[in-house]
């Protein structure tokens, strides 16, 4: 049974992306297609920022793109000496909040702002919990999210080979907004066959809010949730 994933392959230790592997567990025959791409904006000032952490409490991560974008920053403004020197250890003597359990639990004020490098899209929930918990941040947009230049053709062509997937599987909504129209062409009267999955209760309420049945909503951001749910949905009047 043929699924496809609406995401960006990465490989694991295997040589191998672990969605496909899960799913492959399963007897399900994944294909990976990516809709969303990035790109880098603000640099300069993101560099600027950050050759200064006098003027800051800390720094927020999160998402992968944002920790890319420090990097670049060092290196293309041959900064990888002076980070080595002087600036790393600066940083590291200051907290640094990942996503996650760790960023929810920040609790005590500072009298200097957390540098928050965020992407384009980024939600207010963060921004509101350290509003409310009176912790000063300084976010800056280091990256947006566009559509993938191949979404088209490459949806065209896995339908022209591969035919209707007995499942799709949306990893944002951004990833939705920008290949829906697309599957409803390509699927046509075929659509209501789909069993549609998020990988998230986010996606999952926008898949809803485009008016699409929500067969599987993963348990977890994971393989192996992801997995389990679309085995589950993809069973006779299975749902998970």
């Amino acid at each position: 049974m043929k699924v496809l994933l609406l995401k960006d392959a990465k490989e694991d230790d295997g040589g191998q992306d672990p969605y496909i592997r899960e799913l492959g567990s399963y007897g399900l025959e994944a294909t990976l297609i990516p809709v969303l791409s990035f790109e880098f904006l603000s640099l300069p000032s993101f560099s600027e920022k950050l050759s200064h952490p006098e003027d800051y409490g800390g720094l927020i991560f999160t998402s992968p793109r944002a920790v890319e974008a420090a990097e670049l920053c060092l290196e293309k403004d041959n900064k990888t000496e002076v980070w080595e020197r002087s600036l790393k250890e600066k940083w590291n003597a200051k907290s640094v909040y990942v996503v996650g359990n760790a960023t929810a639990s920040l609790g005590e004020s500072s009298a200097l702002p957390l540098l928050f490098p965020c992407g384009n899209l980024k939600r207010e929930i963060l921004p509101k919990t350290l509003k409310d918990k009176g912790i000063a941040m300084e976010s800056i947009t280091v990256y947006q999210t566009i559509p993938h230049p191949g979404i088209q053709g490459n949806l065209n062509s896995y339908y022209s080979q591969q035919g209707v997937p007995a499942s799709i599987t949306f990893f944002s909504p951004s990833g939705l907004t920008h290949s829906l129209k697309h599957i409803q062409e390509l699927s046509g009267d075929s659509i209501d066959q789909i069993k549609f999955a998020a990988i998230g209760p986010t996606t999952a309420r926008a898949l809803a809010a485009q008016g699409l049945p929500v067969s599987c909503t993963a348990e977890s951001p994971t393989p192996q949730a992801l997995a389990t749910g679309i085995r589950k949905a993809l069973q006779p009047h299975g749902c998970c």
